[in-house]
């Protein structure tokens, strides 16, 4: 099952590592001075999303996220002052909906769980005067992040506390001989449309001992670990949402 994950978004995450590898080795060729940019990489977009990538660079300072609601996950809702009420094990459905006594349906996919206490509160108010609520999530994804490329053990991996880059490439097995240690690259996915890849040197970091800069990871990240030359990359990746090929182009 691990192997099967991985390989579903092999194809996807190789294009994005060619896309953002290139932009990686032309920063790098602008002076000694230049910064290697985060690539704020559109699943669909329009010239009009381009704003969105400015605000994309922020995301991998976050190092305490919240946990967002998904479909398939289940949680408790209690009223202190309306028992009545309460609920148990109530379920996310596949479209992110859940049904609800007295309100009916509410979307709470993607909401964490402040928010949506705060949204069953509003839906709720409509019929009880200052709803008191709790939710305690009860079934959920664990947190994970997925290593692919060049390292020992690629795979999906569950995270149990706060996980470095470092540390992920270390629990799925270390670099393999192959491995450009210096240009590894870190996906989050920002939402429906976007995904921010950063271009991290793990070999400089290692090599001075300081790991000030190890980003911390989010649930669901995928770090990439190219080979030593990005000549051993296809030419051509197929490019899923077209059905077509697509050539990429490398310096």
């Amino acid at each position: 099952m691990r192997m099967s994950f991985v390989s579903a978004m092999r194809w996807p995450m190789v294009l994005l590592a060619g896309c953002a590898l290139c932009a990686g080795q032309q920063a790098l060729s602008s002076g000694p001075a230049a910064a290697i940019p985060a690539v704020a990489t559109p699943v669909s977009a329009s010239p009009a999303d381009a704003a969105k990538s400015g605000a994309a660079s922020t995301q991998f300072k976050d190092r305490s996220p919240r946990y967002r609601i998904e479909a398939g996950d289940s949680f408790d809702v209690t009223f202190e002052l309306s028992p009545e009420f309460n609920q148990t094990g109530v379920a996310v459905q596949p479209d992110g909906f859940v049904t609800l006594r007295s309100v009916g349906d509410l979307k709470v996919a993607g909401e964490t769980v402040p928010e949506l206490t705060e949204t069953l509160r509003t839906a709720y108010s409509k019929i009880l005067n200052d709803p008191v609520i709790s939710v305690v999530l009860k079934e959920f994804e664990k947190p994970y992040f997925v290593a692919d490329g060049q390292v020992a053990k690629p795979g999906k991996y569950e995270m149990h506390g706060n996980t470095t880059l470092t540390q992920a490439i270390a629990i799925a097995g270390g670099f393999q001989s192959a491995a450009k240690h210096s240009q590894v690259l870190l996906f989050r996915r920002i939402d429906d449309q976007w995904t921010e890849a950063k271009l991290i040197d793990v070999k400089k970091m290692q090599k001075s001992g300081n790991l000030k800069e190890d980003p911390f990871l989010h649930p669901g990240d995928m770090l990439f670990v190219p080979k030593n030359t990005m000549s051993k990359i296809d030419r051509y990746i197929p490019n899923l949402s077209m059905g077509t090929y697509l050539p990429l182009t490398i310096p």
